[in-house]
């Protein structure tokens, strides 16, 4: 296997990305995608990485994770395995499910955060859902305050959002920023992140 291009270094973070073999589904119920965060837990968080943003799709997903640890690759190869041999074993399927090993590209500057979370977080609209928030299998309803979910890592990407006031009224208030902030970009491609994607997502 060739030598990944990216060099994985802890506390640095990744847009990581894998598509389904030949594009076709890796989810085929909510069942899925319940157990798919569920191996997310076991095998990633948070010995290997803290998850700042998913969304999960059809037939991929997107993680923006930063690295705990330099055996990242290593567990994200028996996480997507475990996976892949629970599929193969409900469906009666054999055969590769993922399009080869996951993509991961560097983020190196903390603005891209924002604009790359944005992008994750509106994956699913318009082709499933007509908000972000109506699509389950992200992490944008923990970001808004509508679901207290803990696999999600919110604090990096809505401390920019905090203005200096208390506690409480801060996370609303950045919330609701945040909410505002993904809500402009609908519909508008962010060419601030062009060289953060992966084609054809």
């Amino acid at each position: 296997m060739p030598c990944r291009k990216v060099l994985l270094r802890t506390g640095e973070c990744y847009h990581v990305y894998n598509r389904g073999n030949n594009q076709q589904p890796i989810f085929f119920d909510r069942a899925n995608y319940l157990f798919f965060l569920q191996r997310l837990r076991d095998y990633i968080v948070p010995k290997a990485a803290e998850i700042l943003v998913y969304c999960l799709m059809p037939n991929h997903y997107h993680l923006l994770v930063r690295l705990n640890t330099d055996q990242f690759s290593d567990a994200m190869q028996s996480f997507g395995q475990s996976y892949t041999n629970a599929i193969n074993k409900r469906y009666e399927r054999v055969g590769s499910l993922f399009q080869g090993r996951f993509q991961a590209i560097h983020v190196d500057r903390e603005e891209y955060l924002l604009h790359l979370s944005r992008y994750i977080h509106l994956n699913p609209v318009p082709s499933l859902v007509r908000r972000p928030e109506d699509w389950e299998f992200s992490s944008y309803r923990e970001y808004i305050g509508q679901r207290h979910g803990t696999l999600p890592s919110c604090e990096l990407i809505l401390r920019q959002f905090r203005p200096p006031s208390s506690r409480a009224a801060a996370d609303a208030s950045a919330r609701s920023a945040y909410r505002r902030f993904v809500g402009a970009g609908l519909g508008r491609p962010d060419s601030k992140i062009q060289h953060l994607l992966l084609e054809s997502t």
